[in-house]
């Protein structure tokens, strides 16, 4: 079965990579574009609606204190490797850090964000959801 990443590979002469070796703030990088993306198409999904709003929605889900609140709600359902990934996005030592975030809220989010994008490199996207669903729960219905 082709998937939207592998046809992404194929048109682009992407070649497989081990993504166990990708640096956590690399698995982050692109974790944080991925998360980004689910919650904007659930907020527009939702209806049509002045953006200004879909904004304020969207940034209150997706900035560090949102993400560190996820993590303490899914880190006891992770799987073994995903826990090891988390960790390790969460003990990079990254050159920036959020401007409105404490240390702990920025760390913890940026494993989560690391986690997003492994299981996104890995095409895990029914993880994902699943995941974001069970850390968001309700607040954005």
């Amino acid at each position: 079965m082709e998937t939207n990443l592998s046809k992404l590979n194929e048109l682009f002469h992407l070649e497989k990579q081990d993504i166990r070796s990708y640096s956590p703030l690399t698995l982050a990088y692109i974790g944080d574009g991925v998360y980004e993306l689910i919650i904007r198409t659930i907020l527009v999904k939702k209806g049509n609606c002045p953006v200004n709003r879909l904004h304020k929605k969207a940034s209150s889900l997706v900035k560090a204190a949102a993400q560190s609140g996820i993590m303490e709600i899914i880190e006891k359902e992770l799987t073994p490797e995903e826990l090891s990934v988390y960790r390790r996005g969460r003990n990079a030592h990254s050159p920036t850090m959020a401007k409105h975030a404490t240390m702990a809220d920025y760390r913890r989010a940026t494993g989560f964000e690391a986690l997003m994008g492994y299981l996104y490199l890995k095409e895990e996207y029914t993880r994902i959801i699943t995941l974001i669903r069970m850390g968001i729960g309700e607040e954005i219905l």
